[in-house]
């Protein structure tokens, strides 16, 4: 009986050859959002804003069906409208916001939890931020009782770190420059 084939990714040849060049009709698409559901608002952008920085950019409530949402991305708190039509518009065209989906009365249900994707069954996995020092985050991480997932010493991968949100999600993060060594 032959051996069985070892495992590996695609090529990079392969990986170019799945892909297509990009429809003109395109062009003006980008990646605006990704959602997160979050058990206590509360506890989510504490962390998200005191923690990571990020800016609640705009807060959407929808009461016939009970829930909120909550836009947070690295903006200057400054930029942002004040005419609500104005900050929607400009919220939904920022790149790479968080939002951030509460239930209502989650927050209360003592067995209401989330799935982060890092668990069978495996699927969603983290999402990224990007720090001018890793290891200067993550001591900061640790004096605010942050849960660590990996820290940046630990394991193959030198110099990035991950943590948890009160959810459990994981938040990779890396330096930008670093990267280039892990490739």
């Amino acid at each position: 009986m032959a051996a069985p084939a070892e495992l590996s990714g695609l090529s990079d040849e392969a990986a170019c050859a799945a892909c297509s060049a990009p429809d003109a009709s395109t062009k003006d698409f980008m990646f605006q959002q990704t959602m997160l559901r979050v058990k206590d608002p509360k506890k989510s952008l504490d962390f998200y804003t005191r923690v990571l920085g990020m800016t609640l950019l705009q807060k959407f409530d929808f009461p016939s069906m009970k829930f909120s949402l909550y836009f947070l991305a690295y903006e200057d708190k400054n930029d942002i409208p004040k005419d609500k039509t104005e900050r929607t518009a400009w919220t939904f065209s920022r790149k790479a916001t968080l939002e951030l989906t509460h239930n209502w009365g989650t927050e209360n249900d003592e067995n209401q939890s989330y799935h982060n994707g890092n668990s069978d069954p495996r699927g969603f996995g983290h999402i990224g931020i990007a720090v001018p020092d890793v290891n200067k985050a993550c001591k900061r991480f640790e004096e605010l009782g942050v849960k660590f997932v990996k820290k940046p010493d630990d394991g193959k991968m030198k110099g990035l770190a991950f943590v948890q949100d009160p959810d459990g999600y994981w938040i990779e993060i890396l330096n930008p420059n670093h990267m280039v060594t892990l490739t």
